[in-house]
């Protein structure tokens, strides 16, 4: 990769764009300090943010007021000319890893990096906080990788070998909140 001269665009997509991919776009807009610009998307938006991801990034601080869940559309070239050009592409959920994705502004690299649906859920409040606290742990742990690879220092396929062993990485154990 060369020195940019802009701030990374950074794509996060899921299924819904409701839990993981919204908690990824704070957490990269945080973690990246400038360095990279960070959107999320859904195939299928549900056109609705999850009240226990707000309830979570509330908590750790995070403005959480121009939130919305967004389709994909938004980012492609097909449906909007004026769509950012995009540098990475992340899929955070195994539905929209399979899925057949539009065509991209720029020539984003892509990865994908799976992360349990807290959505899915069930039992108590408190299991379902920590099902959300976990997603956000696993989340800011591989973005917080991402963020200190040196990526004017390194090619094309090196840097498409280490975004896709971020994505199989497992973060420590530590709590999230």
């Amino acid at each position: 990769m060369t020195a940019q001269t802009r701030p990374y665009n950074v794509l996060f997509l899921c299924t819904h764009n409701s839990a993981r991919s919204i908690m990824a776009e704070c957490i990269m807009n945080r973690v990246g300090a400038g360095r990279f610009v960070a959107y999320s998307a859904g195939s299928m938006a549900s056109g609705e943010v999850n009240p226990h991801a707000i309830s979570l990034l509330k908590r750790l601080n995070y403005k959480t007021d121009d939130l919305r869940s967004k389709g994909w559309e938004e980012f492609s070239l097909e449906s909007n000319p004026g769509a950012p050009e995009l540098d990475f592409v992340f899929t955070v959920c195994d539905n929209a890893a399979g899925e057949v994705c539009p065509i991209w502004p720029g020539q984003p690299m892509s990865a994908h990096w799976g992360i349990p649906n807290p959505g899915d859920a069930g039992g108590s409040e408190a299991e379902i906080a920590l099902a959300f606290a976990e997603a956000y742990r696993q989340l800011n742990s591989r973005i917080t990788l991402f963020c200190a690879l040196p990526m004017a220092s390194l090619d094309r396929l090196s840097l498409q070998k280490r975004l896709d062993e971020i994505g199989k990485s497992v973060a420590p154990d530590e709590s999230a909140a």
